[in-house]
Order: structure tokens, then C-alpha cells, then sequence
């Protein structure tokens, strides 16, 4: 059963004037223009580069206030597949890399690659759409239903109908959740775990090359947390994406990774494979790796 996630997908493609008169009938509850959305950019690519993401030397300073240090000299090369782990303190510039892969935030000193090409030199629009981009609590539109959020970049990329209710169809099935019964409900119709899913599900769906995930787990019970964790585990190894993942949890780090990179005060202190990061005698790496050990009702 195909299932449309937007009202004008099925009707005859008659161009804009249809488009128009539905809004005007208060059938179409939003537009492009309306959401400020180039619609001229392709989600694509290239995965020509050898790196992925790279930065050289980046510095990011709130105001370009020196004391207001947030990421300090990184420099870091993530090449077409890696699924690196961030994993740092709170406050310790783990986000702020992420913002400044996609372009939500720009260097202060140094420079930011995405395919070997500086992000300043993107179109903001473009960029972003070729990034998928999952962050606590799935960031759903709450107004609209599960295979309207799913459905979202594909629309505004020109899929066609057809292949947008397919996409939104298969998006659903991989994260678990059956379009039957989940397609038209919205985000307050949901548990938490799968608000999460159509959050990863809505980043994979335009089929980015590169996917960043800001504690996507991090608001779960511990259960559900465990569930998804090992879930998403098993889909990083057939996705063939590059995937940058933000957490402070070092148990879902070992997890997830291939590569672990430790921040403090918005620096690099430690990068290393997760058998290796286990090893290293870095104080920081040892504070995490002490957090591993707990002695049932005494202190860990």
C-alpha cells in the first residue's frame, strides 16, 4: 500500500496553479516559498573525495571573543565510511563541531571541508541536504504526520510522488516501525523510541552521504536506549554512510564506533579506535574509562 505524505501527491501533476488553488482551498498546509526553502539544489554529493569532512585548525570563539573559547586548533580527517564518535563532557565542544560541519556555525579561525570543498564555499541550502542530521527528541514537525516528516526532503528535492511513498514506505520498515500503522500518526502519537526512529529515518531519506547524530538517544530510558543502540549498530554496517556521533556516553561509544575522538575544553585529547581507547593513559581517558566499572551498592 502506497502511502502519500503530502495531500498534493495525489493528483495529476498540473503544475504550480494546482498547487495554488489547493492552498487557497486551505488543503495544502504549507509551501515552499512559505518555508523559505531553495528548492533548486540536489541533496547529492560527490563521493569522489578521500575525506568526507575535514578540519584544518578550526577555532570557534562565541562573538570572536577570545575568552569565549568553544573549539580550539582541531584538526581532524574523516574519511567515506567511518562512523567517528565524539565523546566528550558536557560543554566540551562536541555540538559545535557538528554545527560547524553543516554550516550552522562558521569558523572563527581555520577552515571546515565537506568533499573537499571549504563549507563557506557551499550554498547553505545544498550542503545541509546532502548532511542528515538527528538530534534528542527526533525534532519532528509536530504538525505533521510521521510520513510527512520522512517525506520531507525528497519533497522539496522533486521526487517524484511515487518514489517519495516508496521511500517514506522503505525509511519506515528499516527503523523498524510498520507503515500501515504508523505512517499517519503524528509526533504527540508516539513513544519516545519512536519519535527517535522517524527521526533517523527522516535523515536517511533523501539518502545523504553523510549523517550527523547529536545524542540521539540520549533523552531514552535505558531500555529503549539499549534497543536502538544495538538497532542502529547493525544498520551502520550496510548504509555506507559517513557518520559523525555526539555522545558523552562511553558504553555507547565503544558500541558504535570505529574511531573515538575524546574533546576537552574544545580540543582533541585522544583519537583512537575503540579496543585502543580503552588502553590510553590520557587523565581524561581515564575518568571515562573509570565511569565502566560500578561495584553494586558501593561507588563506582
Amino acid at each position: 500500500m502506497a502511502f502519500y505524505p503530502f495531500p498534493w501527491m495525489q493528483l495529476p501533476r498540473e503544475g504550480c496553479a494546482k498547487i495554488q488553488h489547493l492552498r487557497a482551498k486551505g488543503r495544502l498546509r504549507w509551501s515552499l516559498r512559505d518555508m523559505a526553502l531553495s528548492i533548486e539544489m540536489n541533496t547529492k554529493i560527490s563521493l569522489a573525495a578521500t575525506n568526507m569532512i575535514e578540519f584544518r585548525d578550526v577555532s570557534f570563539h562565541i562573538n570572536d571573543i577570545l575568552n569565549r573559547l568553544i573549539v580550539s586548533r582541531v584538526s581532524l580527517e574523516i574519511p567515506h565510511g567511518e562512523t567517528l564518535v565524539l565523546l566528550g563532557r558536557s560543554g566540551s565542544g562536541k555540538t559545535t563541531l557538528l554545527k560547524l560541519m553543516n554550516g550552522l556555525l562558521l569558523p572563527t579561525k581555520g577552515e571546515i571541508l565537506v568533499q573537499d570543498r571549504p563549507t563557506t564555499s557551499w550554498d547553505a541550502i545544498r550542503l545541509r541536504r546532502g548532511i542528515g542530521y538527528v538530534i534528542q527528541d527526533a525534532g519532528l514537525f509536530p504538525h505533521f504526520t510521521v510520513a510527512e516528516n520522512v517525506g520531507l526532503v525528497p519533497s522539496l528535492e522533486r521526487w517524484d510522488a511515487l518514489r517519495i511513498a516508496a521511500r517514506v514506505e522503505e525509511m519506515l520498515h528499516l527503523v523498524g516501525l510498520d507503515p500501515r500503522e504508523f505512517a499517519r500518526r503524528h509526533p504527540r502519537e508516539l513513544s519516545g523510541g519512536q519519535r527517535q526512529r522517524v527521526g533517523v529515518a527522516r535523515a536517511l531519506a533523501a539518502d545523504p552521504p553523510i549523517l550527523l547524530m547529536d545524542e540521539p538517544f540520549g533523552a531514552l530510558d535505558p531500555v529503549t536506549r539499549a534497543e536502538l543502540q544495538r538497532e542502529f549498530g547493525a544498520l551502520v554496517h550496510h548504509m555506507g554512510k559517513t557518520i559523525v556521533f555526539v555522545t558523552h556516553d562511553l558504553r555507547e561509544a565503544l558500541l558504535l564506533a570505529s574511531r573515538i575522538v575524546l574533546l576537552e575544553a574544545g580540543r582533541i585529547v585522544a583519537s583512537a579506535t575503540p579496543q585502543e581507547f580503552l588502553h590510553l593513559e590520557h587523565p581524561e581517558v581515564r575518568a571515562f574509562t573509570s565511569s565502566l566499572t560500578v561495584t553494586p551498592g558501593g561507588s563506582a
